[in-house]
């Protein structure tokens, strides 16, 4: 070895032992973070925003190891892996949340948000995004709730229109597992059927269901509108979010980590609305340039009627978490 290599050798060793060995320098630490959707979707918007905030605030020490396209599996299995420690974060449908938490099925009520606008300022209301980790946190051991975020407005697509109410009458729709779906949905005149999402284009293709509901952009990501060629603007659901992590980890982190990861889930609260709905306007340009149709003008007026009777009656009946949620959210305007 040279002269030159032999002194470039000690000064990278030398470095390294004083890098090592310097006061408050934390070892590098992977996290898993698991999502059922692409990485395209606002779930990769998520994934990133916390993957960048929580690397900056830890200076490096702390990784997020992303895990798209339910690679660890689909929601429920998600949510039971954190509560045992095998996934560290997460990100979830408000409505899969209901698994744990049946409270959390509030956001699932037809009709409480009244348009994009107004989802945007419900879920910057602190006082909704505290009433909604209280109500969840107090019930649910093994893991809990960070923050909130949303994928935009659920609609409702098929091989046929939806005009009124009265389309979807004997109609068999694919619905999440909640209470509060199988309550609404009904009361619309349509049949509701369970399934994991990953099973949904199939049941489409071959006619199990006739119908589903999701936001634009997912539909269009997970190629739904191959089998599903038009989507109804219902708009009839918020597609909202949790941000999880188990308490494996969060009781393994001292008290500046956690001031660390919860800035970082604060940032996807901030972040991710705006994004997301801008990622469905642009799915729907894609989708209508491919000759998707969207049936722009309808008529919901009869799917609130029969909504609003039930609205209150659901959250009584969710618990009175749910009761002070969705007072929370009527009360933003």
């Amino acid at each position: 070895m040279r002269m030159g290599d032999r002194l470039a050798a000690l000064i990278a060793a030398v470095a390294t032992t004083v890098a090592l060995a310097a006061p408050g320098m934390a070892e590098e630490r992977h996290f898993s973070f698991a999502y059922d959707q692409p990485h395209t979707t606002a779930y990769g918007i998520a994934a990133d925003t916390f993957a960048d905030k929580l690397k900056a605030l830890s200076k490096g020490a702390m990784v997020i190891d992303q895990f798209p396209g339910a690679q660890l599996g689909q929601e429920p299995q998600v949510l039971q892996k954190l509560r045992t420690g095998d996934v560290d974060f997460a990100i979830t449908s408000t409505a899969n949340s209901a698994t744990l938490q049946p409270e959390a099925g509030v956001f699932s009520i037809h009709f409480v948000f009244r348009g994009e606008d107004h989802l945007k300022k419900a879920l910057a209301d602190p006082g909704v995004s505290t009433a909604f980790k209280e109500m969840v946190n107090s019930k649910v051991e093994g893991a809990h709730t960070l923050a909130l975020g949303t994928m935009g407005l659920r609609n409702l697509y098929g091989k046929r229109e939806i005009h009124n109410v009265g389309d979807v009458k004997n109609i068999k729709v694919r619905v999440q597992a909640t209470a509060t779906e199988d309550t609404m949905f009904p009361a619309y005149g349509a049949q509701t059927i369970h399934m994991p999402f990953g099973d949904v284009y199939t049941a489409l293709q071959t006619g199990v269901v006739e119908m589903a509901e999701n936001g634009i952009n997912v539909y269009q990501t997970n190629k739904h509108y191959e089998v599903a060629p038009i989507m109804s603007l219902s708009e009839h659901e918020a597609n909202n979010n949790v941000v999880w992590v188990s308490d494996k980890v969060w009781n393994s982190l001292n008290d500046e980590q956690k001031g660390w990861v919860q800035a970082a889930a604060d940032e996807i609260s901030k972040v991710m609305p705006e994004k997301a709905l801008g990622l469905e306007h642009e799915s729907m340009g894609r989708l209508e340039k491919m000759g998707v149709k969207f049936v722009k003008d309808v008529d919901k007026s009869g799917f609130i009627k029969d909504a609003e009777p039930i609205q209150d009656k659901l959250a009584q009946q969710l618990g009175p978490g749910a009761v002070k949620v969705l007072q929370q959210v009527r009360a933003v305007k």
